[in-house]
């Protein structure tokens, strides 16, 4: 909270721990460091998931987030080189209850703490992360620095206060690609590793706002055809490419603040009766286009093992999620209608837009990690180009 005071910290340093998680309320971790000696500064939150540390540690939508992970040994299956959704880890740092141990699997090329280091993030171990996870569920989210090295208390606590939270922050552009580019590499499997998907047919022209590589790899493992533009690609530049379809990705910030420049884009587009798939912020983005508001959330959602209900099948999806804000229930236009709807709160998990081929979900149907009980909405979406 900001407007804390260095008199709320300890006086005297702990014998054996070399790094420290501190809170903008002042309040301290002290734990054991892993990964990079360095710091970061940012938004703590906390997931469930007990597995795919490594793909959540690259994912873009964490830009600005310290991850605190609820299951305590996280390090076991080691890292390599394809299980990453992202070149450079976009988020500030890790917390973890357990020591990083030696890993135990056949396709691990480099322990986590190793991985860490030649990623330059900061990690602490040896916390309390069930205790850290009561903190932030049960008083929302918090600002904290996370240090590695020699602890600067007061320094690090004045970094946390200053960090002024993800609500109203653009972080989409922080994150996106510089440039268009080609994407062809189909999802993964045991035998053959990457698949190529080389079709000419159905164009999606994909909008990064912090795209996660499996989310394009499903689209080409559906048939799609790829083609990748920066978060700030005009309109007119993104119908020159001659798309069958427009797909909205993930992305890390406040959908809000993309308002000068993504929003306005989307209405363009929605005006072309292109058949159009958002996820997560994409979701989000087109929520506002269509007239209807987001907010922050209390502590967000972020573990691979939520359910979500398709309201107009009534089946239950058990779905892997990551984010912060929401679109509100009660702003959404006539003519926009609820499709899914999570069991936890009973927040809007998804929309479509009648008699346009538009709809868009709050949750990720990619996994990478998680259940693949979603993964047929890409398929939808190649079906709605089809036709």
């Amino acid at each position: 909270m900001t407007g804390a005071t260095n008199e709320k910290l300890p006086n005297n340093y702990p014998i054996n721990k070399d790094a420290a998680l501190i809170l903008s309320d002042g309040s301290v971790f002290w734990g054991n460091g892993a990964g990079a000696k360095t710091s970061g500064t940012g938004e703590l939150c906390f997931n469930t998931a007990i597995t795919g540390y490594q793909e959540i540690l690259t994912d873009p939508s964490y830009a600005g987030q310290i991850i605190t992970f609820t299951f305590p040994h996280i390090g076991i299956t080691g890292t390599n080189p394809e299980d990453i959704e992202t070149g450079k880890p976009a988020a500030c740092g890790c917390v973890i209850a357990a020591d990083i141990s030696e890993p135990s699997n056949w396709r691990s090329t480099k322990n986590l703490d190793t991985w860490l280091k030649s990623m330059n993030l900061a990690a602490i171990t040896g916390i309390d992360t069930r205790r850290l996870t009561r903190r932030i569920r049960d008083t929302g989210f918090a600002n904290a620095t996370i240090v590695n090295g020699s602890v600067d208390l007061e320094a690090a606590l004045e970094e946390a206060i200053k960090f002024p939270g993800l609500d109203g922050l653009d972080l989409a552009k922080e994150v996106t690609c510089s440039k268009p580019y080609k994407w062809n590499e189909g999802i993964w499997s045991i035998n053959k590793g990457y698949s190529q998907q080389h079709k000419s047919a159905p164009h999606v022209v994909a909008i990064d706002f912090g795209a996660k590589r499996n989310i394009l790899r499903c689209l080409a493992t559906a048939g799609c055809s790829i083609t990748v533009v920066p978060a700030n690609t005009p309109a007119k530049k993104i119908l020159s490419y001659n798309p069958n379809g427009i797909f909205l990705s993930n992305g890390p910030g406040d959908p809000a603040a993309t308002g000068s420049y993504a929003v306005p884009m989307i209405k363009e587009l929605i005006e072309q009766n292109l058949p159009i798939f958002g996820i997560c912020l994409g979701h989000q983005m087109l929520a506002l286009a269509l007239g209807a508001r987001t907010e922050k959330m209390h502590h967000g959602h972020r573990g691979a093992n939520h359910p979500v209900k398709d309201l107009e099948t009534s089946k239950i999806e058990i779905t892997s999620q990551n984010h912060g804000f929401v679109v509100t229930s009660d702003s959404l236009p006539t003519g926009v209608i609820e499709t899914h709807r999570s069991l936890f709160d009973g927040t809007v998990e998804g929309i479509r837009v009648k008699d346009k081929p538009i709809f868009s979900v709050q949750h990720h149907p990619e996994a990478s990690p998680g259940p693949q009980d979603s993964h047929y909405l890409f398929d939808k979406f190649v079906n709605l180009m089809s036709r």
